[in-house]
């Protein structure tokens, strides 16, 4: 007895996914996906041709990375909370209050955020006094009195 046809595509979608896990990007997956969809088609319609898997292979990797690039990955990047600050800590801090631990003299000081302390510019405040920050330039806090 033959060995089946839709086992080699399905070996070859377990390695294509197996390359995944090892090189992330979300490629190799759709790939793999589409080669166990032709093993799934092998076992339904055994008698095609190897020019016909081929080109079923290549059209159904085609459409499944088209598919995860077009109406899969917007939804995913939209879809985490606070993935749109991730790695920018400062635009979080936008609309924060903090206190100050160095006065604001000539538009700079210090305010305490957590266990450390960030620059700030804004009006002039005296030590104490609690700042909302309404915008960050790198690493410096642009503040107003808190109301």
């Amino acid at each position: 007895m033959a060995f089946p046809v839709h086992y080699l595509w399905w070996i070859l979608a377990l390695l294509l996914i197996g390359g995944e896990v090892l090189l992330p990007g979300y490629f190799l997956l759709w790939i793999g996906l589409a080669a166990a969809a032709v093993g799934v088609v092998l076992l339904v319609v055994p008698p095609l041709g190897l020019l016909i898997q081929a080109v079923l292979f290549a059209l159904l990797a085609f459409a499944a990375c088209v598919l995860y690039a077009r109406v899969l990955r917007p939804k995913l990047d939209k879809s985490e909370p606070g993935s749109e600050t991730l790695n920018r800590r400062g635009e979080r801090m936008i609309g924060q209050r903090y206190e100050l631990i160095e006065p604001i003299v000539n538009g700079r000081g210090k305010a305490r955020v957590g266990d450390g302390q960030w620059l700030v510019n804004g009006p002039d405040l005296p030590l104490g006094s609690l700042v909302e920050v309404i915008a960050v330039d790198g690493t410096t806090l642009k503040v107003r009195a808190a109301t």
